[in-house]
């Protein structure tokens, strides 16, 4: 028997969810159609050895205040506003907390780079704050447009004439250049450099040096929840938590959400959807469908060649969208020692990136396909900050690694695997000497791996690289950049849509607040 909904939501990740509370509010029938057990995708709390881990995302920055308002959701913080503490190998570190940045144990930073920070942290900050209507909003067109499009344009226009002269010119400057620059132009430790300019790198094909990178640190301070812009927090019992919050909503809201529910087919009927059709062969009709899976597969896989224009299948097999950032989760017996840092101290963002030279080399073997021999690290310990995550004196650990081509040339094994682990152990063992001592059970993700198991085609943490080619108007591509697809009644919702990536949910609000305005 054939099930009929007002919408169907592809993926239970945290921005369909958030599409389809928004949907169930306005009156609709919703189903959420979740591939995996559990939904959540990237922002959920695993398992792993009797201990809660964050299978992949670890921090919250910005889950979106109207969403957070719209939607009644009571995000749970165990350590909010977390610093990050750049390491060193002597114990010599640096501690950053919003714009302000301080030596540990004897490290030395000049007034005049203490100044030259709080300068570039704060033209960040002002231009993310300018920048953050466009990122709540469908980004508007350029040509062809609708009153919706004018209007933001004009409000656009307005607020970067309200930057003044001289702003303006700065932004303009600025936007396109790479973070490294930037940096250099105002601040001349290395240390402080390399930590600051890795932090708009995590999570994407860029290094420091890459053209627009300053453009991603500005996204990423758009982020506001709780706190300053951009600041980072501990959810308590995980980042499934916050998912595991949008799956109640929904279902007060009375949409049915379904796991272990496979799309293999969206139907397509005269250029319209109809359905989609599970890896079972059961269909399922409705009025319209949104795809919180990334562009790629919801176009090519699900939807298919044969029923799009030529140069429209160009352009999503151009989408680049392979990942470069892998994932190691370690259950740890007790604590270890990292040079330098107390207890507190355990419960920032720990960076390992001691200048820019260590990020481009690391970088430079992407390029070739291989894995970097020394990666970035950012480490979290989240059981520092959250009890409940484990018991009997175990700690979780969770590391992301940049960088390791989804593209391996050796290609992904259990080997390779395991010489990423490696890799991973002999970088942190510079800082915690005791770091294998104290490691119960490890787990190691690679883009391949995080591909497979988030059903995503290039294990991209954004579904689609944030570049300025593929932001704002032009994301994911020129014909799908509205949440709007070539097909009538397919909507785009997730990470690879407007405003991108991060756990916002805004690219869900938006495409649901789109679907609504079009079905007046």
């Amino acid at each position: 028997m054939t099930k009929n909904y007002d919408s169907i939501v592809i993926g239970g990740g945290h921005n369909g969810l958030v599409c389809a509370a928004y949907l169930a509010k306005a009156g609709q029938k919703v189903i959420v159609l979740e591939a995996n057990e559990k939904v959540g995708g990237m922002a959920i709390t695993g398992e792993l050895g009797g201990v809660k881990v964050p299978t992949i995302a670890h921090v919250a920055r910005a889950v979106h205040p109207t969403v957070i308002k719209d939607l009644g959701l009571n995000v749970e913080i165990a350590k909010a506003n977390i610093p990050m503490i750049a390491l060193d190998t002597d114990g010599q570190h640096l501690k950053f907390k919003g714009n302000q940045v301080s030596g540990m144990n004897g490290a030395i930073v000049s007034a005049e780079d203490i100044k030259g920070y709080k300068s570039v942290h704060r033209n960040l900050q002002r231009f993310a704050k300018f920048l953050s209507p466009m990122m709540e909003a469908k980004a508007p067109r350029l040509k062809n447009r609708d009153r919706e499009d004018t209007w933001n344009l004009i409000k656009l226009g307005v607020k970067l004439r309200l930057l003044g002269k001289q702003d303006m010119q700065e932004f303009l400057r600025i936007a396109l250049l790479n973070i490294a620059d930037l940096l250099e132009d105002n601040i001349d430790n290395k240390q402080l450099i390399g930590a600051a300019a890795m932090d708009a790198c995590w999570g994407t094909h860029l290094a420091p040096r890459s053209p627009g990178s300053v453009l991603t640190a500005m996204y990423r301070e758009t982020g506001h929840m709780k706190g300053t812009r951009g600041s980072a927090h501990i959810v308590k019992g995980g980042m499934g938590n916050i998912t595991d919050k949008l799956q109640k909503i929904c279902t007060d809201l009375g949409v049915n959400v379904q796991t272990n529910a496979k799309v293999s087919k969206i139907v397509i009927e005269d250029d319209c959807v109809k359905g989609v059709e599970l890896a079972g062969g059961e269909i399922i009709t409705a009025k319209n469908i949104s795809s919180n899976a990334d562009p790629r597969r919801t176009m090519l896989d699900m939807v298919g060649a044969k029923h799009l224009d030529i140069n429209f299948t160009r352009r999503v097999n151009n989408i680049r969208d392979k990942g470069d950032t892998a994932k190691v989760n370690l259950v740890l017996d007790r604590l270890p020692n990292f040079k330098g840092l107390s207890e507190e101290d355990l419960k920032a963002r720990l960076l390992v990136c001691p200048d820019i030279l260590y990020a481009e080399h690391a970088f430079n073997h992407c390029k070739y396909g291989e894995m970097a021999e020394k990666p970035a690290l950012e480490i979290t310990i989240p059981s520092v900050s959250d009890s409940s995550l484990a018991n009997g004196g175990k700690h979780v650990m969770s590391i992301v690694a940049q960088y390791a081509p989804y593209k391996l040339k050796a290609g992904w094994s259990e080997e390779t695997r395991n010489q990423l682990f490696e890799s991973v152990i002999k970088v942190l063992e510079q800082y915690a000497p005791d770091i294998r001592e104290c490691i119960d059970v490890s787990e190691t993700l690679s883009p391949a791996d995080i591909a497979e198991r988030f059903n995503n085609s290039g294990g991209h943490w954004h579904h689609v690289e944030m570049q300025v080619d593929q932001m704002l108007m032009n994301r994911p591509i020129h014909g799908a950049a509205q949440y709007n697809t070539p097909i009538e009644g397919l909507y785009l919702c997730g990470a690879g849509a407007h405003p991108g990536g991060n756990v916002t949910g805004v690219p869900g609000m938006n495409a649901a607040k789109r679907i609504l305005s079009q079905k007046k």
